[in-house]
């Protein structure tokens, strides 16, 4: 295994509590860096979130800022983290906000622009298939917006 690809990631809402969140976007994550990293992974390229900031006042950025601290903390030969704003595409579950946000963060400019889930992927695949960075790196939304775009010319 050279790459490990990591897009948990869910609300405290969905996940009913609070320690539920921390477990599916912390514990998990982490974990699942650990057993790559200890298969042989040299490249974990990560969904995290903007705003993510382990010092946040605010939860989900908390965890999310926690999350990174934790896999940097790994060293890892080569780690990505991406950092999109709110992802649009298609989804199993409405979530009220994110619809009723949507338009919004279409008319938003730079980073908080949203990004759809498909062009943070084909961003990340277009990271793990170029070798052009050791150590961390951290892709903001217009950055994995504008990789996704060279990837379609």
């Amino acid at each position: 295994m050279d790459i490990v690809f990591c897009c948990l990631g869910t609300t405290r809402r969905e996940a009913g509590s609070k320690e539920a969140f921390v477990h599916a976007d912390y514990t998990l994550v982490v974990d699942t860096a650990l057993t790559g990293k200890r298969l042989g992974a040299q490249h974990m390229l990560v969904v995290s979130a903007m705003g993510a900031n382990a010092h946040s006042p605010f939860f989900y950025n908390r965890v999310k800022g926690e999350m990174e601290a934790a896999l940097i903390e790994q060293d890892w030969p080569r780690l990505t983290i991406a950092r999109p704003s709110m992802l649009s595409g298609e989804r199993e579950k409405k979530r009220a906000n994110e619809t009723f946000l949507a338009p919004l963060f279409r008319l938003l400019p730079g980073n908080w622009k949203s990004i759809a889930a498909r062009d943070v992927a084909i961003a990340l695949l277009a990271e793990a298939l170029s070798p052009t960075h050791e150590g961390v790196r951290i892709l903001s939304s217009s950055e994995l917006r504008e990789r996704a775009a060279r990837q379609a010319e």
